[in-house]
């Protein structure tokens, strides 16, 4: 085969828009189409069969959800602060933390009913109790948790019966911690990327954040001379929340992008504001005695936990839409084990 039959057959079989140019005809295009050279694989994107996502999109509604973990969180830490204001002789604020817990608890146990459908749906739960199963453990610590702080509340708000009262409050605050924080562990037990990711940190943010909304609360509701341990708790749960939730995204990877993007990001950068800053004016108002400072500080940190819970729980949904947050740490986790 001549040289002219080789070209002929290279000119015929070329594809025009397909083949790559070289040399000096290369660099001239490269030159028209811009900086650097272009990429010739497109990058990927990560779909599923028949368009479908790889996790199904939870289906828990948003305000019975998200507000079943924030009204937990105020209840549990509201315990700690009744128990507290009982054993240091503040009777304002023992009692207003007592109501609290019980009327944060009621409404949260309303919430998770109302989303389940049916009041017996949260009775069958209790059939069985399964250690490994935070669904089944945090049933079954509601159910020991809500009779507690109804009698607390009650036997404080009739003046009578305050031997019961007084032991109903100790045993609600040991189990305070739990209630506040077994939700994270309840988030963390699913699938969903970006609450599964942050199982180690999560329940520190929630308890810092219970912690934050229940001195709210607090700092709202007493007087400023029985408020010194809501002025303590509200620097302590804030500093708590912050640092936890920061260490956890720093931690997560590409799992804690949803974060950052959206709503979730409005309701974390809102939630972030008003906790520092409610802080910041906790402790102005421990100084100062002041009343309105309080109120403000109180309104503030209790506006930011509800913030953070909704954030956290927007983008765990938004998270389980886009595969992308399943198969790229998966396929990281194979690698590292592979090396």
């Amino acid at each position: 085969m001549s040289g002219s039959d080789v070209t002929r057959e290279g000119v015929e079989g070329a594809r025009p828009g397909r083949d790559a140019p070289t040399g000096a005809r290369a660099g001239r295009r490269r030159r028209r189409r811009g900086r650097g050279e272009q990429p010739l694989v497109p990058d990927a994107q990560f779909s599923s069969y028949y368009g479908k996502p790889i996790l199904n999109r939870p289906t828990w509604e948003p305000l019975d959800i998200a507000g079943y973990l924030y009204l937990g969180g105020l209840a549990g830490a509201s315990s700690l602060l009744a128990a507290g204001g009982h054993a240091t002789g503040r009777p304002e604020l023992a009692r207003v933390a007592k109501l609290g817990s019980a009327s944060a608890i009621t409404l949260s146990l309303g919430a998770l009913v109302h989303d389940l459908g049916r009041p017996a749906r949260f009775v069958n739960m209790l059939r069985v109790f399964k250690p490994t199963s935070p669904m089944s453990v945090g049933s079954w610590l509601l159910a020991g948790y809500v009779p507690l702080t109804a009698a607390a509340a009650a036997t404080d708000v009739a003046g009578r019966f305050r031997l019961v009262g007084a032991g109903a409050t100790a045993a609600a605050a040991v189990l305070g911690p739990a209630v506040a924080t077994y939700t994270a562990v309840l988030l963390s037990d699913t699938a969903v990327p970006s609450w599964h990711e942050g199982y180690r940190e999560l329940p520190f943010a929630f308890a810092g954040s219970g912690a934050s909304a229940a001195a709210g609360l607090a700092l709202a509701c007493v007087p400023c001379a029985q408020a010194g341990p809501a002025h303590r708790m509200a620097v302590l749960g804030a500093a708590l929340e912050l640092g936890a939730f920061q260490l956890m995204k720093r931690r997560m990877g590409l799992a804690a992008e949803p974060f950052e993007q959206g709503r979730p990001h409005m309701l974390l950068r809102a939630a972030e504001l008003l906790t520092a800053g409610g802080a910041a004016l906790a402790a102005a108002a421990g100084r100062r005695r002041s009343r309105g400072l309080a109120v403000a500080a109180g309104v503030a940190l209790l506006s930011g936990s509800a913030a953070l819970r909704f954030g956290v729980f927007h983008a765990g949904v938004d998270s389980a839409e886009d595969p992308k947050y399943t198969v790229v740490p998966q396929r990281e986790r194979l690698e590292a084990r592979g090396g």
